[in-house]
């Protein structure tokens, strides 16, 4: 007997479950476009068995959905989905990173014999689209659902198993609870780090030198400040109450801070280091999470033609896969420095051995 997976949205985490459930025995996934070159992208790239532009079809005799569409989006997919005959004992679950708003409509609604459970992955890509989905985006990550109280155990460890080919590790949570510490630790940074590139983008109108000297580290720790406009507005909107809490402690802790250098408080401020340096250095490293992280390798290279290329094909023919390279500094008489980025940590270890065996100059 077929499994029939339904995903909508079927881009980077759309696509990537997509990845995960295709060519499994016994299941089928089948991918809602709204294009028809969508459609046969989605086929002729094999991210799904088969694609439809009708909603309809691509609900019906389902046993699982996935609603991978946008935050802002959620509720409406949801609502047309409740109007559908759908198959007896469906499990419908979606891949939002605020989980309060979407479990009280699906609480509202009459959904008989049709089960949801909000989902959120917590893993993601600095790339977008079905072209940057991959079958290991999950590996490694945590997975956190929220299933409502009442739900029968055996839906919700029906949805579990089929997870398991995401090589994620399932987390049980109350959607409250998630909306909260998913607030602190990814849309809280994403504020501050907006906050922080538009207060010197201020200082920059004045003064260009700020741009010029920003490059390094102030760009590698508002990364996340480039994040979609769109995407972030309907989540922060979405998420609003705790993100209002939230905002209220940052604030009381940068007046902390105030407080500190008005009084010159040197041990304080030492003190504050020490207790943020050893609360970081216990969190896990290893592990994927909302805010993707990079390993970087900086290179001294001479400003040559054709450098750049060598090096990424030295690092390709060994099957090394780069995320971004930049010259952070390249003078006619002053070796360039070049930073490669990877997504593995793996991949970095592999390119700083392959790097100096060629002589290059590689720093950490």
């Amino acid at each position: 007997m077929t499994t029939k997976i339904a995903i909508f949205g079927v881009g980077l985490i759309g696509g990537s479950l997509a990845l995960c459930f295709k060519g499994r025995e016994g299941l089928h996934v089948v991918g809602h476009a709204h294009r028809p070159e969508s459609a046969a992208k989605y086929v002729s790239r094999g991210v799904v068995d088969s694609a439809t532009l009708s909603f309809e079809e691509a609900a019906l005799d389902a046993d699982f959905i996935f609603l991978c569409v946008p935050v802002g989006m959620l509720e409406d997919y949801l609502l047309r989905l409740s109007k559908l005959p759908l198959k007896k004992g469906c499990i419908i679950t979606d891949v939002g990173s605020t989980k309060a708003s979407i479990a009280a409509c699906a609480a509202s609604i009459d959904l008989p014999d049709v089960y949801f459970i909000g989902g959120h992955p917590m893993a993601g890509s600095e790339r977008s689209g079905v072209e940057a989905a991959s079958s290991l985006l999950f590996e490694n990550a945590y997975y956190v659902l929220t299933p409502p109280p009442d739900i029968p155990e055996e839906a919700y460890e029906a949805l579990k198993t089929l997870l398991v080919h995401t090589r994620a590790q399932i987390v049980r949570l109350e959607p409250q609870r998630h909306d909260e510490i998913v607030g602190a630790i990814s849309h809280l940074p994403h504020i501050i780090a907006v906050a922080l590139v538009n207060q010197v983008h201020g200082y920059d109108s004045a003064d260009s030198l700020y741009s010029t000297l920003a490059a390094g580290g102030f760009r590698d720790i508002t990364r996340i400040a480039s994040s979609e406009p769109v995407i972030w507005r309907d989540i922060l909107l979405n998420n609003r109450s705790v993100m209002l809490e939230l905002l209220k402690d940052w604030n009381e802790e940068i007046s902390a801070f105030v407080e500190l250098l008005e009084n010159e408080d040197g041990e304080g401020i030492e003190q504050a280091f020490q207790e943020a340096g050893g609360f970081r250095s216990k969190l896990p490293d290893r592990r994927k999470g909302m805010i993707t992280p990079l390993f970087d390798l900086h290179i001294d290279v001479p400003d040559h033609p054709g450098i750049i290329g060598r090096i990424a094909t030295e690092l390709g023919d060994q099957g090394i896969n780069l995320s971004n390279v930049q010259i952070i500094e390249s003078r006619e008489d002053v070796p360039g420095i070049m930073r490669l980025s990877f997504r593995q940590e793996s991949d970095m270890e592999r390119a700083k051995v392959l790097l100096q065996r060629h002589d290059y100059t590689v720093y950490v």
